[in-house]
C-alpha cells in the first residue's frame, strides 16, 4: 500500500512537473515574441519623421555599449526574472543580462508548436534552463545579433510546482480550467478585435482611402501598434497629398508658357502679325517662354535626381572664401541695377569646406540670386562666414519688403512668398528646394529665419574639410 502510494505520488509529481515545465516553455515562447519587439525598438537611438522634401523617415543606430545599457534598463525588467540573451549568426552569446554566458554556443531548434519561434534547453553555471528565441536582422542590431532569446531556469518552475499540494491542485483543476477558458476568451477578443480592425484599415489604405484611421490606443503593445499605424497612415496621406499638389503645380506652371508658345507661334504661322516689329516681339516671347519651359524641366529633373540619390558628388576641399568672392563678383552687377549694396565679412583664414565645387556654386548662386531678386530697392545684402566645431556657417541676410516669406515653407517646391508674382519674374520656386537637397547630400544644413524687423537670414552650414577625414 505504501509502495503504491509512493509510486502514485511519484507519478503524480512527475506528471505535474512535466505539465509545469511544458507550461513554462509555452510561456517563454510567447514572451520571446513580445521581447523581440522591445529589443528591436531599442535598436535605434533616434527615430525621425518625414522632414520637408527629405524622403522617408530615418533611423540612427546607437552603439553597442549604449544598446546594452538600454536593454538592461528597459527590456530586462519586463521579463519577470527571466534571462535575456542575444545570439550571433553562429548561435554564440553576444549579450547576457546576467553577464556570465558571453561566448557560449547555444543549440537552438525550431519549435514544433509555435511558428517563427525556436526552443532550446541550455545549461548555464550548471543550471538547466528553458529557452525560446526569435530571429532579428543583424544589420539593424548594434551588436549584429541574429537571435533574441529569453531563458527561464527550470528550478524556478519545479520549485513553484513543489510548493503547491497535489490534492489542492487536483481539486482546483476544474475551477482553474473554467477560469482559464474565460480568460482565453477575454484575451482572444481583446487581441483579435483590434488586429481585425488593423487588417481592415490596411486594406482600405491599400485601396486608396488614405484618411482611414483605427483609433486604437492603450498602454499595451496593441495600443502602441494602433498609434504607430495611425502615424503611418498620416504620413502616407501627407505624401499622397504632396504628390497631388506637385503634379497640380507642375501642370499650372507649364500651362502659362505653353499657352504663350501656342498662341504666338500660331500668330506667326497664320500671318496675323503684319509688321516686322510685331513678328519680332512674338518671336522673342516664343524664345523666352521656350527657355522658361526648358529651365523648369531641367530644375525638375535636377530635383528628382537629387531626391532619388542618383546625382554624383565629387567631395573635395573647397576654398569657401574664394568661392564666395567669385559669386559676389558675378551678382554685383545685378545688385547695382536694383539699387542694392552688398556687404561681406568673410575671414581670409576661413577653413576650406568639404563639398562638391559645382554643386556648391549652384547653391550659392541660388541663395544670392534670391537675395538680390527679392530685397527692396535701396537696401543692403549682408554676407558673413565663420567657423566653429568643425563646421563653417555662411549667413545671407536681407530685408524682405512687403511680402515676407514663410521660413517653414521656403524650401517647398513651387513656393513663392508673393503669389501674384509671375513665374517669369520670380522663377518657379524650385531653386531653394534643389539647394536644400544638395546641401543635405553634402552632409550640411540649409535653413531660413525671419526676425521681427523683416530681415531674412539664410544659414548655410557645411563640414570643414579637416573634420571630414
Amino acid at each position: 500500500m505504501a509502495t503504491s502510494l509512493l509510486l502514485s505520488g511519484a507519478l503524480t509529481w512527475f506528471l505535474v512537473r512535466n505539465v509545469e515545465l511544458q507550461g513554462a516553455q509555452d510561456e517563454v515562447d510567447r514572451s520571446v515574441q513580445l521581447t523581440a519587439m522591445l529589443v528591436r525598438h531599442q535598436e535605434c537611438f533616434v527615430r525621425t519623421g518625414a522632414a520637408t522634401n527629405a524622403g522617408a523617415a530615418a533611423c540612427r543606430q546607437t552603439d553597442g555599449q549604449d544598446f546594452a545599457s538600454r536593454l538592461d534598463g528597459s527590456v530586462v525588467p519586463t521579463l519577470g526574472g527571466a534571462r535575456l540573451l542575444l545570439l550571433g549568426r553562429q548561435r554564440e552569446v553576444l549579450y547576457d543580462s546576467q553577464g556570465s554566458a558571453a561566448g557560449t554556443l547555444i543549440d537552438i531548434a525550431a519549435s514544433k508548436r509555435v511558428a517563427n519561434v525556436a526552443e532550446a534547453q541550455p545549461v548555464f553555471d550548471g543550471q538547466p534552463y528553458l529557452a525560446a528565441g526569435m530571429q532579428i536582422t543583424p544589420a539593424r542590431d548594434p551588436l549584429a545579433a541574429a537571435w533574441v532569446v529569453v531563458a527561464r531556469p527550470q528550478s524556478a518552475v519545479t520549485t513553484a510546482a513543489a510548493s503547491e499540494l497535489v490534492p489542492r491542485l487536483l481539486v482546483a483543476g476544474g475551477a482553474a480550467l473554467l477560469v482559464a477558458l474565460v480568460l482565453v476568451l477575454v484575451v482572444t477578443r481583446s487581441v483579435t478585435g483590434p488586429v481585425a480592425r488593423l487588417a481592415g484599415a490596411a486594406e482600405d489604405i491599400a485601396g486608396g482611402n488614405y484618411s482611414r484611421r483605427v483609433g486604437i490606443r492603450g498602454p499595451d503593445e496593441i495600443g502602441q501598434l494602433g498609434l504607430a499605424f495611425d502615424r503611418m497612415a498620416e504620413a502616407v496621406e501627407r505624401a499622397r497629398r504632396a504628390q497631388r499638389d506637385f503634379l497640380a503645380n507642375v501642370s499650372h506652371e507649364l500651362k502659362t508658357p505653353l499657352t504663350s508658345l501656342i498662341g504666338f507661334s500660331q500668330a506667326l504661322t497664320d500671318g496675323s502679325l503684319k509688321t516686322e516689329s510685331e513678328q519680332t516681339r512674338a518671336a522673342t516671347i516664343v524664345h523666352e517662354e521656350a527657355e522658361r519651359v526648358l529651365r523648369m524641366s531641367q530644375e525638375l529633373l535636377d530635383l528628382a535626381r537629387v531626391e532619388a540619390g542618383t546625382v554624383s558628388f565629387h567631395i573635395t576641399a573647397v576654398d569657401l572664401a574664394a568661392q564666395l568672392q567669385q559669386e559676389l563678383d558675378i551678382v554685383r552687377p545685378r545688385a547695382s541695377s536694383g539699387d542694392l549694396s552688398i556687404e561681406s565679412e568673410v575671414p581670409a583664414a576661413l577653413p576650406p569646406v568639404a563639398a562638391d565645387p559645382e554643386r556648391l556654386h549652384q547653391v550659392l548662386d541660388n541663395l544670392l540670386d534670391n537675395a538680390v531678386k527679392y530685397a527692396p530697392r535701396g537696401s543692403t545684402v549682408h554676407i558673413t562666414s565663420s567657423a566653429s566645431n568643425g563646421t563653417v556657417e555662411t549667413v545671407l541676410a536681407n530685408l524682405t519688403g512687403e511680402h515676407p516669406p514663410d521660413p517653414e515653407r521656403m524650401f517647398e517646391r513651387f513656393y513663392r512668398a508673393d503669389a501674384s508674382r509671375s513665374a517669369a519674374a520670380g522663377g518657379v520656386g524650385l531653386g531653394l528646394a534643389i539647394s536644400r537637397e544638395l546641401v543635405v547630400a553634402m552632409k550640411g544644413t540649409l535653413r531660413a529665419e525671419l526676425d521681427g524687423t523683416g530681415t531674412l537670414r539664410m544659414r548655410l552650414t557645411l563640414p570643414a574639410s579637416e573634420a571630414r577625414g
